[in-house]
């Protein structure tokens, strides 16, 4: 039974929506949505389309899986895509951060068909056990939403939190056994482009998707204080960051231009290139403060900053 149609029927008072609805269990989606747009006029648009997928599927296990893992599809591949048509164009290569290293068609189908390959084998089943958890830690998939303040402040705090765990576990991935057998296949491409976001070992899929979903239900734990729809949110500007980060253009409209501490494109590409540094997913700040920024200027500044310490500790001998 749809955690839904309970609330509807059964509980008096309850003040988080779809009163004074009823849904036949073999209704078509287009007559659910007319019912919800109109009945439910304190929703807005997303609310009254999230709460009508819920009603037609009748099971959130598979209201959420099928959500997730399309919206993770749509969203990934459909952020590859202007990519993919920018590296066609000529005029975007002033651009290209290593201007001489566009990937071939043949290169891209190969990573295409991996990644995949990973989203059906590796991430599929992941995503199918999501809502079960959801359920166990009081993730709610009613409507309404939470205010935009609440998914905002709880979005910032994953990212601080997902960038934090990707910049320990990225480092372990450079060290020795496990470069060799789990990362080194994510650095098969020394200029990546936005497929190449999710080109990766199984084991580094999980891992490093570890702190993408992981602490949203660590949150939820704590706090019982979560929304689906704030966690589906979250994913896309994830999945946005990701394959912005493995593009391999950096424009005057980028957004490290406007946040000087987002790590973006160019920060990530200095990580192929020269295969160590950078470790970090959105934010410089784990970078710059452990010193291990990537590149020759940040070599530069390192050897500046090492000599100015070396110069202030002389004096006091």
């Amino acid at each position: 039974m749809n955690s839904l149609i309970p609330k509807i029927q059964d509980v008096s008072g309850f003040n988080s929506t779809l009163v004074g609805i009823s849904i036949h269990p073999a209704a078509p989606y287009s007559a659910i949505l007319s019912n919800v747009f109109e009945t439910q006029p304190q929703l807005n648009i997303v609310e009254k389309l999230w709460a009508s997928w819920y009603l037609y599927i009748n099971s959130d296990i598979l209201a959420t899986g099928l959500l997730f893992f399309t919206v993770h599809e749509l969203m990934y591949f459909g952020r590859c895509l202007p990519w993919y048509i920018i590296d066609k164009m000529l005029y975007f290569n002033k651009y290209k951060i290593q201007p001489t290293k566009i990937p071939s068609d043949k290169e891209q189908w190969e990573c295409l068909k991996a990644v995949l390959k990973s989203h059906f084998l590796v991430e599929a089943v992941p995503i199918w056990l999501f809502h079960p958890m959801c359920q166990r830690l009081g993730i709610s998939i009613l409507v309404p939403f939470p205010s935009l303040y609440t998914m905002l402040v709880q979005i910032g705090i994953f990212f601080a939190c997902e960038d934090m765990w990707h910049y320990w576990a990225h480092r372990l991935f450079h060290h020795g056994w496990f470069y060799k057998n789990i990362h080194k296949q994510h650095h098969r491409y020394a200029a990546p482009f936005g497929l190449t976001a999710e080109y990766a070992h199984p084991v580094e899929v999980i891992s490093l998707g570890f702190g993408t979903v992981g602490f949203p239900m660590i949150y939820a734990y704590f706090t019982r204080d979560l929304h689906l729809f704030t966690v589906t949110c979250w994913v896309v500007l994830r999945l946005f960051q990701a394959v912005d980060s493995h593009s391999g253009y950096d424009f005057p409209w980028s957004l490290n231009k406007f946040i000087p501490f987002w790590s973006g494109a160019e920060h990530h590409d200095l990580h192929h290139r020269y295969f160590i540094g950078n470790y970090a997913s959105s934010f410089r700040w784990w970078d710059f403060c452990l010193k291990t920024e990537a590149g020759p200027h940040a070599n530069r500044l390192r050897e500046e900053r090492m000599k100015v310490r070396v110069e202030k500790k002389a004096k006091f001998h």
